[in-house]
């Protein structure tokens, strides 16, 4: 086993609008009448959307939860009045029932969705909300090609024990779920067309999430490398940047909103 590896705020940020948008697409569903007063924002990193939601419900507790250091370390330079909360989301236990919960491309990283999703609706209030993106990584193309490169080079026994993000639950079964407590349920999928621009464009956005377990099982500095290399030129193949300079990266993410009876 490894450590937990570590977040970089400076790497996640390099897409920061690509990434953002589906956090603010998501924020738009939240309905319109919920008066939160206790909002928590699970796996908040940087602080943007727990910010954003501080001032827009100015009279409500606003906690950011996140377990980097770095992450909380950049939200808390931030001039917002939120509790900055250094924690595992599968340890979290709300001292109060909770208004709003917002999981923005946090959730994936968790395992056992079934009974997270039970233990997240138990902790709404009344008429609370529960707002969760994730991505739908496990089914891309470039992730694919992550597992399909760390396991055929010299690093495969390195990377054999790495927990790569697993398949998402059904829509349909993340429903019958949400149904056991909740009286709204809106649940949709979304294919963004991220177009980037750079060298290596779609490595450089793996960096940031999804690499991050596989860099952090390779100490070695040039086994590292090797395997950035390796994978760069699959991914080169995979998506060509375009004449123009842009490489089009779809991405699929889920989206769950659900209201508590």
């Amino acid at each position: 086993m490894t450590d937990a590896p570590l977040w970089d705020p400076r790497q996640y940020s390099r897409f920061e609008a690509e990434r953002d948008r589906a956090a603010l697409d998501l924020l738009l569903r939240v309905p319109a009448d919920l008066d939160p007063s206790e909002i928590w924002d699970l796996g908040c990193g940087t602080g943007q959307h727990a910010a954003l939601l501080k001032r827009r419900h100015p009279g409500a507790v606003v906690h950011g939860l996140d377990s980097s250091p770095e992450m909380l370390a950049r939200a808390r330079a931030r001039a917002a009045e939120v509790d900055w909360v250094q924690g595992d989301i599968a340890a979290w236990a709300p001292a109060t029932p909770v208004d709003l919960i917002l999981a923005n491309a946090s959730l994936h990283w968790l395992p056992d969705h079934a009974a997270l999703l039970r233990r997240l609706t138990a902790a709404l209030n009344t008429n609370g909300v529960l707002a969760i993106q994730m991505p739908m990584a496990h089914e891309t193309r470039h992730h694919s090609l992550i597992r399909t490169v760390a396991a055929e080079g010299p690093w495969a026994a390195s990377l054999a024990e790495v927990e790569s993000i697993a398949p998402l639950l059904m829509p349909e079964a993340c429903y019958t779920i949400l149904a056991e407590r909740c009286e709204e349920v809106d649940i949709w999928a979304t294919t963004y067309l991220h177009a980037l621009t750079g060298s290596d464009a779609v490595l450089e956005w793996l960096k940031g999430t999804g690499l991050r377990p596989y860099l952090a099982a390779l100490a070695e500095p040039s086994m590292q490398a090797a395997f950035l290399s390796a994978l760069g030129r699959r991914l080169d193949e995979a998506f060509p940047p375009r004449t123009d300079g842009v490489t089009l990266l779809p991405f699929p993410r889920l989206f769950l909103v659900a209201r508590r009876r």
